[in-house]
């Protein structure tokens, strides 16, 4: 190997063994509003996503775990809350600190939105669900719990 092998070798590497330098600030363990679950969000190759790993109510009135119950496939009904890929499929907008072409799962209607991710500051997240446009949308603000 020569010394510009290496040096591409050692660029290539750099480049492709962190998460992306476009999405640290959206990485990381996020409460959402209201404090009824935390969300996981990593890098899922070159988009982002989110899964459900923490409930403040995990048991449903019954006892039992809570499932997918809502959701509009019948097959998928029986997938636990906790563990649930919740965001799917965000990439970097052109704007600073803005992820969009996502959706987000809403476990208690069981539908699935579009969504854009805008990190606030360092601790705060914005999250807008919508349908269509996102003037039709839900805002919720996510803060960071690390």
């Amino acid at each position: 190997m020569n010394l510009r092998e290496l040096f591409v070798g050692i660029i290539l590497f750099t480049l492709l063994s962190s998460a992306p330098a476009w999405g640290r600030g959206l990485v990381g363990l996020w409460m959402t509003e209201g404090g009824k679950s935390h969300i996981k969000i990593a890098s899922c190759g070159i988009k982002f996503c989110g899964n459900i790993v923490w409930l403040k109510e995990p048991l449903a009135e019954d006892g039992k775990i809570k499932y997918d119950t809502n959701n509009p496939d019948k097959a998928l009904r029986n997938r636990s809350i906790i563990g649930l890929q919740l965001l799917v499929g965000f990439v970097a907008s052109n704007e600073v600190d803005v992820w969009e072409s996502g959706t987000i799962y809403n476990p208690e209607d069981g539908k699935t939105y579009s969504c854009t991710l805008t990190l606030l500051d360092n601790k705060t997240l914005k999250v807008r669900g919508y349908v269509g446009l996102p003037l039709f949308g839900k805002t919720q603000i996510w803060k960071r719990v690390i």
